[in-house]
């Protein structure tokens, strides 16, 4: 499983995170305190706290784990 923490305090990051989570085959699940939503869900994600940071989480194939770091690197 892999786990980062990342900060999407504006729309237009929300917009370019999902944008990015689509490059993916796999379920993003995004949680921000007790919530749990799809991180390829625009609609889902500005449900969440955005000025709390966020934990993404993920089980992606070894060959799309480096990948999905780097991304996420981006919105740390």
């Amino acid at each position: 499983m892999t786990t980062q923490l990342i900060h999407l305090p504006t729309i237009e990051r929300v917009q370019r995170f999902t944008a990015a989570m689509q490059e993916f085959d796999f379920e993003v699940d995004l949680t921000c305190g007790r919530y749990t939503v799809n991180g390829k869900s625009i609609m889902g994600i500005l449900s969440l706290d955005l000025n709390q940071g966020i934990t993404a989480r993920a089980e992606p194939p070894a060959e799309a784990e480096e990948r999905l770091l780097e991304v996420l690197g981006e919105f740390a």
